[in-house]
């Protein structure tokens, strides 16, 4: 399990023109799945992002976690996130789960997110999604579980 995540000011998540989802002070979370990931994975990976100190304290220094700046997740399912580009000029995705075990890792994922007493909003698997975001910082990591 993949996850590319990003300290926003604001995200949101538009389909066929509506929003779907948005946040404001947050992390919006890319989430890839994989063929082997679990539960175990996913839930490692809910509470690294809900616990990584990247939110700046009084100070300015990045010593302060999702839950203590009280931010919100954007979950934004990303399955391009498990392509492999090593070879040729065409990504190859043969790591990504299939469909249905991924749509149920990534409602998974974000349920374990809320079990951490985050507000988390996503956007619609298998859509065809416009992501917008205000990249604080700008902040991103990679994150891999």
């Amino acid at each position: 399990m993949k996850s590319v995540i990003q300290r926003v000011s604001s995200a949101a998540v538009t389909v066929d023109g509506e929003i779907a989802a948005e946040i404001g002070v947050g992390i919006l979370a890319l989430l890839g799945v994989e063929k082997g990931d679990d539960i175990r994975k996913a839930e490692m990976l809910a509470d690294k992002i809900v616990n990584l100190r990247i939110f700046p304290d009084e100070a300015g220094k990045m010593n302060l976690s999702l839950k203590d700046a009280g931010g919100a997740v954007l979950v934004v399912s990303q399955f391009t996130l498990a392509g492999n580009c090593a070879k040729g000029r065409r990504p190859s995705f043969d790591t990504a789960a299939p469909s249905e075990e991924g749509k149920r890792l990534y409602e998974y994922f974000a349920e374990s997110v809320r079990r951490l007493g985050v507000d988390v909003r996503t956007g619609i698997f298998q859509s065809d999604m416009q992501v917008s975001l205000v990249n604080d910082g700008p902040v991103t990591f990679v994150l891999e579980a």
